[in-house]
């Protein structure tokens, strides 16, 4: 059932990825990127704590956040 509830949110990450990103300059500060942070973050922990864990990476990629390797928990 997690499958079928997060592949939607995937699906528009993938759609970043592949059709946007590209065109942009990379500036993630971090390492796995922040899109594959979410899409793994989404596959292990689901939709609500994976969410949050996504919103919090994001927000936290700035000149003024972390940098560096930052795994999935």
């Amino acid at each position: 059932m997690r499958k079928v509830v997060v592949a939607p949110f995937i699906f528009m990450v993938r759609i970043y990825q592949n059709g946007i990103s590209p065109y942009l300059p990379a500036t993630c500060r971090y390492a796995p990127t922040c899109s594959q942070y979410t899409v793994e973050a989404l596959q292990k922990h689901g939709l609500i704590k994976g969410g949050w864990l996504a919103i919090k990476r994001i927000f936290s990629c700035h000149p003024w956040g972390g940098s560096g390797y930052d795994p999935v928990p």
